[in-house]
């Protein structure tokens, strides 16, 4: 979703269309702040993002520590899938 508020300004069709209320598998991954982004992926849904104000190493290891590696979102998917 690049933006919220374009988003927000999209009838409510268009927004279940993209977000449909019946899915609840949902993860977002944002590599900055996660504030926000429980609205959108639901009481059961998962964000991956950072929770504290960032780090200073190369984005390999800022990657990792911040858990934004494909393997462990697959992982966070997998598990959410299998409650699902």
């Amino acid at each position: 979703m690049p933006s919220w508020d374009i988003f927000e300004h999209q009838p409510q069709s268009y927004r279940d269309s993209v977000l449909p209320p019946k899915v609840t598998a949902r993860i977002a991954v944002e590599q900055a702040s996660t504030l926000g982004w429980d609205r959108y992926v639901g009481g059961a849904g998962q964000v991956i993002g950072m929770k504290t104000f960032g780090g200073s190493a190369p984005l390999k290891e800022l990657q990792k520590k911040f858990g934004f590696q494909p393997e462990r979102i697959v992982a966070a998917a997998r598990e959410m899938l299998g409650r699902a």
